[in-house]
């Protein structure tokens, strides 16, 4: 069963996590990913009650991760959704995106948002399939194509 809890950002499976996601996004951008570009995360910035930070397990392993920032008092920002290889198929980053919009209605946002690269096609399918819908942009990722809102 495949299970996702909060957790900071902090631990060693959150970094764990977001360094293979750091490593999958250089392998897959025809560009690369450096991280000290911009689109920044840092673990300190995703604390209640500002952000939030999601693992998903599997027996306990790491499999999956997301985070919950806050724009604003109405509107939080999705980032950093990622599941390892060996998970894809199984519904873990919709599992992960559920617990994201959980943690946002608890929290009263009215909105969420968040950008992606076009190499991520699987992804963006995933959204708009999740009713997000592409807006203009709402930030200066370097690394993002496609920019997405969802009403709450």
């Amino acid at each position: 069963m495949i299970l996702v809890g909060e957790e900071p950002a902090s631990t060693a499976d959150a970094r764990w996590c977001l360094d293979r996601y750091a490593a999958d996004l250089e392998r897959l951008f025809p560009e690369g990913f450096d991280q000290s570009r911009g689109n920044r995360l840092d673990p300190a910035n995703i604390l209640p009650p500002h952000g939030y930070f999601v693992i998903a397990r599997l027996d306990g392993r790491p499999i999956g991760c997301g985070a919950l920032k806050r724009l604003d008092p109405r509107t939080g920002e999705i980032k950093r959704v990622w599941t390892a290889e060996a998970a894809r198929g199984q519904g873990v980053a919709r599992k992960i995106m559920d617990a994201l919009e959980g943690l946002a209605r608890a929290q009263g946002f009215k909105r969420l948002r968040l950008d992606t690269n076009r190499a991520l096609a699987a992804a963006q399918a995933m959204y708009r399939k999740m009713g997000y819908r592409e807006i203009p942009p709402y930030n200066d990722n370097p690394y993002a194509h496609h920019w997405f809102e969802k009403r709450l």
